[in-house]
């Protein structure tokens, strides 16, 4: 059976690195799924430039690398190009990040979308799922 493919959208890493409450516990574990193997982790390219950018903001630029280094050794990059850009301008959503992570989602054959915020993802053609929801996926109770 293949494995399920994941992208995980910034929140859910920002909850993790950042120990955001409540959220860290189910996002560090969804994360840990990519990081065992059991499933196949993927971040967008814009992704990993917005933590870049935020981490050396608050962080260090030090910090910053040596973070995405280590995330980098479970999670896969997955393109963003001009086709991604143009197919995510006919998306109606009210964020056009977005709108980018489902595109370069659909174009990678990804499963799901990991997000803390499906209401931001109205009518993606990738299923979006909580943290949670993907737990249960997973890891039936």
């Amino acid at each position: 059976m293949a494995k399920v493919r994941v992208l995980f959208d910034i929140n859910v890493l920002l909850d993790v690195l950042q120990k955001r409450e409540p959220f860290y516990e189910v996002s560090s574990q969804v994360m840990s799924l990519s990081e065992t193997g059991i499933i196949e982790g993927f971040i967008s390219a814009h992704s990993v430039i917005t933590l870049m950018y935020l981490l050396t903001k608050y962080k260090s630029p030090e910090l910053a690398r040596v973070v995405l280094t280590s995330l980098l050794q479970f999670l896969k990059v997955v393109k963003v190009d001009q086709s991604t850009i143009e197919q995510s301008l006919n998306l109606p959503f009210k964020d056009y990040e977005d709108a980018v992570q489902v595109i370069a989602a659909l174009q990678s054959g990804l499963d799901f979308l990991v997000t803390r915020n499906p209401r931001d993802f109205p009518l993606s053609p990738v299923p979006v799922l909580q943290p949670v929801e993907l737990l249960k996926i997973i890891k039936p109770s």
